[in-house]
């Protein structure tokens, strides 16, 4: 074993010292560092108890942490190993000369059988304090037992099976009664079911085990000095309790199948083992004189469970003649043989001794191993001693064993968490696998290494192995950290240029169609990998060179479509008369910027489709981009491909209700083109509101007039108010329609006598209709026949208009008898109001002495006041107050202005009320004009009571505290 670690450090030590010596160039490299800065604790770690029996020690058995052992004569010492410090001895009460001669533990470690050399058998429950003998045993040397783990507890084994010294087996079962411990006997049965023989004859049961298989086969395990009997047979569900009779009865007449060797040690000893989460053993290993036979355990298999067998000879060292080996006990990759002096540990995997520990003369002979199945560990005891082995990361090395061995895929099972192995073990399975041509999966493992990339992909290049090459750098790639984005754009250029020449040696090769088209959809795969994205979006140039280079413009537009580059593709398409192509891929992406710059290639071959994708683009295409695409199509085409960019106009007009006065002007100079009937319904639809028209008046103006559409022209006239204009145009087509537009200037009655004028004037000048200008008269009220009669030559003669004479008088008549009932109205009137005045003038008021302001509540007689109509009397100053801030601001300043000029005055006013005719007629010139201030300010601050009047109205909304003084007045009340 230490042979194999130092020459494990040692090619680690080498591995290290090359890795820093050399310098990448390419790819980095990042090599592991696995120098060991100490010594690795053995697999096998023996420690010696710290214990000093008081007799010699004969037996010594453990399960589950139970330990017992066998002191000299009479003692039974058991330690439950969770509790070490608590031990407890038992004396076996024998007054004979009996001694120990084997010890047997069941897996629970509740039951203990103590074999006497005078073929006598005693039981210990872990339970009980007194040992039991079994009488129905007596007469029995036990060599062997087989537990049953199955149906066994701690107080009852279940049916077990015991071999003999004589070759029988017998099935037994023992039991312990829950009340007076020992009131019957323990063992219930025991009776023979089986007879072990060799050449010889009857021959020792060294061995046997109990194991269950898949659909409720059982398997019995049986040995002697020589040979090893398998008993196969399934138990009737529900008689699992009635025990292995049945099993052994099919074999009455003739033998079981055994395995058989020549060498003889005098005995043998068979060891599993069972891996931790597991009921049923794995693996076995049998001692015997030739060697030790170790194989797998397959329950599947019908006849026999033992499988991939093999016999690892003894070491050149062990000779049985001599030293013979005294047990044995199997871990998962070694078996250890016990020898009078030393331990020796085999490797199951090559048959090399890995681990040897000499003892010293001074502990005595070795006389047992044992292992406890359920922790795991090694017992070792002499007459004096007792040593424990711990098995410490067991496959810490079987990874080079399989290595060696090529067994790649469990090499890298036992090296999963040691990156530094595993590299190692890639590196080996991907040499073994170029060696043997198999250049794939070589490339593969290379890729997970750490060796240069450039010696591999060298060596892959002088192989002229391209594909292996490729699917190296594709592994690499995959690897690649995302900040390596050097290597990774170098790899991913290298790779495309591969591909590509890899396609183009296909391609011409018809016998290769399949592997082509297989090649194709990698490449691809490739070009389309998410984690590819990026670093080809960042190299797309370098890339469409490649592809150009090569000349594969179907992968330069698989390229194109994976970058979103669909101008690319587009373009393509274009140049390659491709046009429905190029417009699928324009509407499947929606793309508004592309349909804007090749719509007006696209439009010329396939316009109506094109103008179907516009449509169905909506409102994401902006209509003014397109109009010059249709400019140009349209300048170039015929009436039937004009209406295709109509179509699309009236499609954003009517339906996307677009306000653009561009596309509006373009749809009215296609109207005024090619279909003028829509031309005055559209403008008409349109309306006539200026303000909500969205072309442009004086270009739809000079469009129709250029194209000669009278009316669409005496229309817009009449939107722009050129009502005489209008009317002028509209006397050139239709005296009807210039009627209509007389009509129109509703509030302007001397423009529409005047338009109407000009309508009679031309019925009667250019027309020469008499009855017609009369018709006129009738169609318009604000004509009469004195204005008509100008236009009539001289030579026409009255009777034409003697209707219309006499029509005209009779209004005139009318119209008389009406001033004149309105001039007796207004004298009426007149003097009504007159008379109103005088009465106002004779109208006064009583104030008593007790009256008091109706703002301040002190006497009113004090200061000048006013009474008003309502009742409501106030001081002069104290009616200004409350008016004047509710005043407007001019009325304000008026206010201000007229009380300087009253105060600069030098007369004062001892009385305020209001003067009267006679005295204002009677006072100097002087006088007049400060009795016209005074009257002017009670104009203003006496129009109406303050409390009844509009002012009151006004204030209703009005807050009772100012906003302003909200906070003072709020915090006044706190």
């Amino acid at each position: 074993m230490a042979s194999i670690l130092d020459e494990y450090e040692d090619s680690l030590h080498r591995s290290v010292s090359v890795q820093q010596s050399r310098a990448s160039v390419g790819i980095p490299h990042s090599g592991y560092v696995s120098a060991r800065l100490e010594k690795e604790t053995p697999i096998f770690n023996k420690q010696r108890i710290d214990f000093a029996p008081p007799e010699k020690i004969n037996s010594l058995v453990v399960s589950s942490n139970q330990l017992c052992m066998s002191l000299g004569k009479d003692t039974l010492l058991r330690i439950d190993l969770g509790k070490p410090d608590e031990p407890n001895q038992v004396e076996l009460g024998r007054k004979d000369e009996a001694k120990v001669y084997k010890m047997f533990l069941d897996h629970t470690g509740s039951h203990l059988l103590i074999a006497l050399n005078t073929s006598e058998c005693l039981y210990l429950n872990r339970s009980v304090q007194k040992v039991r003998a079994l009488s129905r045993w007596k007469g029995h040397l036990i060599e062997s037992v087989g537990w049953n783990k199955f149906l066994g507890s701690e107080t009852n084994t279940g049916p077990i099976l015991v071999g003999t010294s004589q070759g029988q087996i017998y099935e037994a079962e023992i039991s312990v009664s829950e009340g007076s411990l020992f009131s019957t006997n323990p063992d219930q049965y025991f009776r023979q079911v089986y007879t072990l023989e060799e050449e010889s004859g009857p021959a020792p049961v060294c061995c046997l085990e109990i194991e269950r298989g898949i659909e409720g086969k059982f398997f019995i395990i049986a040995t002697t000095r020589k040979r090893l009997f398998q008993f196969v047979g399934k138990v009737p569900e529900g008689t699992e309790q009635q025990g292995f009779s049945s099993i052994f009865a099919v074999h009455a007449d003739h033998l079981p199948s055994f395995r058989e060797f020549p060498a003889n040690l005098g005995f043998s000893e068979i060891a599993f083992y069972t891996p931790k989460l597991r009921s049923s053993p794995r693996s076995f290993a049998w001692m015997m004189g030739n060697g030790v036979l170790y194989g797998t355990l397959d329950y599947s298999r019908p006849d026999s469970i033992l499988s991939d067998e093999r016999v690892w000879v003894y070491p050149p060292d062990i000779d049985v003649t001599v030293n013979k080996p005294i047990s044995i006990v199997l871990t998962q990759f070694h078996f250890l043989l016990l020898l009078p002096d030393r331990v020796k540990a085999v490797c199951t995997l090559n048959g090399q001794v890995v681990f040897q520990d000499l003892f010293l003369e001074k502990f005595g002979s070795l006389t047992r191993m044992i292992k406890d199945p359920t922790v795991q560990q090694i017992w070792i005891h002499t007459e004096k001693v007792v040593f424990r082995y711990h098995v410490q990361r067991e496959s810490r090395d079987v990874w080079k064993m399989y290595m060696n061995m090529n067994k790649f895929d469990l090499a890298k099972e036992y090296c999963k968490d040691r990156p530094e192995c595993l590299d190692i073990v890639l590196a080996k399975e991907a040499e073994h696998c170029f060696q043997n041509k198999r250049y794939l999966d070589s490339a593969k493992c290379y890729a997970l290494t750490q060796n240069y990339f450039e010696e591999i992909a060298l060596k892959f290049i002088e192989a002229k192995q391209e594909e292996a090459l490729m699917e190296f750098l594709i592994k690499k790639l995959s690897n690649l950290k995302p900040s390596e984005k050097t290597q990774t754009t170098l790899l991913t250029t290298w790779l495309t240029e591969l591909y590509l020449n890899w396609l183009g040696i296909l391609q011409g090769d018809p016998s290769q169609r399949n592997l082509y088209l297989d090649t194709r959809e990698k490449f691809r795969t490739f070009l389309s990998s998410p984690k590819n994205k990026d670093c080809l979006f960042n190299n797309r140039a370098s890339i469409y060179e490649l592809l150009a280079s090569h000349g594969d413009t179907e992968h330069m537009v698989y390229f194109a479509v994976i970058m979103q580059d669909y101008e690319r593709v587009v373009a393509h398409h274009c140049q390659h008369d491709e046009y429905d192509e190029a417009l699928n891929v324009l509407s499947r992406h929606r793309d508004e910027k592309l349909f804007y710059k090749f719509s007006p290639v696209l439009i010329q071959h396939i316009p109506k489709k094109v103008v179907d994708a516009w449509i169905s683009m909506g409102s994401r295409l902006d209509a003014r981009n397109l109009i010059p695409a249709l400019v140009n199509y349209s300048q170039s085409a015929s009436t039937q491909q004009i209406n295709e960019a109509i179509r699309y106009m009236e499609f954003c007009v009517y339906q996307l209700e677009e306000t653009q006065q561009a596309i509006h002007n373009y749809l009215l100079s296609l109207y005024a083109l090619c279909r003028p009937d829509s031309l005055l319904s559209y403008l008409e639809q349109a309306g006539t509101n200026p303000n909500r028209i969205h072309y442009d008046l004086k270009y739809a103006l000079r469009l129709c007039a250029e194209h000669g559409h009278h009316r669409a022209c005496v229309h817009i006239y009449k939107v722009m108010e050129l009502y005489e204009e209008a009317v002028d145009l509209a006397l050139q087509v239709d005296v009807d329609l210039a009627k209509s537009c007389a009509d129109l200037p509703e509030d302007d009655e001397e423009l529409r006598k005047k338009l109407w004028l000009k309508i009679a004037r031309h019925v009667v000048q250019e027309e020469k209709d008499v009855k017609k200008a009369m018709a006129c008269l009738s169609s318009c009220a604000l004509l009469k026949i004195e204005d008509v009669l100008p236009f009539f030559p001289d030579f026409v003669t009255i009777d034409h208009f003697k209707e219309a004479i006499c029509n005209s008088l009779e209004d005139y008549n009318k119209h008389i008898e009406e001033l004149k009932r309105e001039m007796e109205e207004a004298t009426q009137s007149a003097k009504r109001i007159r008379e109103d005045i005088q009465e106002m003038r004779n109208k006064y008021g009583s104030v008593e002495p007790q009256e008091k302001c109706a703002a301040c509540d002190f006497p009113l007689l004090n200061r000048p006041f006013y009474l008003f109509l309502c009742g409501h009397m106030f001081h002069y100053d104290c009616l200004l107050q409350a008016v004047f801030p509710n005043l407007p601001a001019y009325k304000q300043a008026k206010l201000e202005d007229l009380q300087k000029k009253l105060a600069a005055t030098s007369q004062p006013s001892k009385s305020h009320h209001r003067p009267k005719d006679a005295d204002t007629i009677s006072l100097g010139k002087g006088q007049q004009s400060r009795e016209q201030i005074k009257a002017d300010i009670d104009d203003i601050v006496a129009a109406e009571c303050v409390y009844c009047g509009e002012l009151m109205i006004r204030s209703i909304d009005k807050p009772f505290i100012d906003p302003q003084k909200y906070e003072e007045e709020m915090q006044s009340w706190l």
